[in-house]
């Protein structure tokens, strides 16, 4: 039985990057379910990221990326609260994620407060609304959502630009 719950700790933990104790109590209110108990986590981390929205995001870094054949290029700034979680490769990961998502999809606009009242609806997409090039599931807001659970601190998008040759 240890054997067991040790594999879907590790499971849950694989799935989810949460800790040990707490992929530990998951399982244990779930019953042993690795799908409920990564529901349950998922719920937890909905309630961190409410938790933590107004904290104050002053550390980060700005990510590059080029596409291939170096036609499109985009500069990408993602804040976090603090100067540890910005050095992470988790971090670094999802801002490199969002440059190619800027990349790939060219948002006019970061989020829906952002496009003014008169806009055309084509023009509407907000980059945080779009769905994500990657997990096409999931909305980039989800994905920062999902890293903010994880790394345990605010994250924000704060600011991108993307460069296409001859646009």
């Amino acid at each position: 039985m240890a054997a067991l719950n040790a594999a879907a700790i590790k499971e849950l933990r694989d799935k989810t990057g949460a800790g040990v104790m707490e992929c530990k109590r998951a399982l244990d209110e779930a019953g042993g379910s690795v799908v409920k108990a990564a529901e349950l986590l998922r719920e937890r981390g909905i309630a961190h990221v409410e938790k933590v929205a107004g904290r104050q995001v002053s550390h980060g870094l700005i990510e590059a990326y080029i596409h291939a054949g170096g036609r499109i290029g985009t500069l990408v700034e993602i804040n976090c609260e603090t100067d540890f979680v910005g050095r992470t490769d988790e971090f670094k990961a999802l801002a490199h994620d969002i440059a190619m998502q800027v990349a790939a999809t060219n948002p006019r606009y970061l989020c829906p407060e952002d496009v003014p009242a008169d806009a055309p609806d084509e023009e509407r997409v907000c980059l945080l609304q779009q769905p994500f090039i990657k997990e096409p599931g999931k909305t980039v807001q989800d994905v920062v959502n999902d890293a903010i659970a994880k790394l345990r601190e605010n994250i924000r998008i704060r600011r991108y630009t993307r460069y296409e040759l001859g646009a």
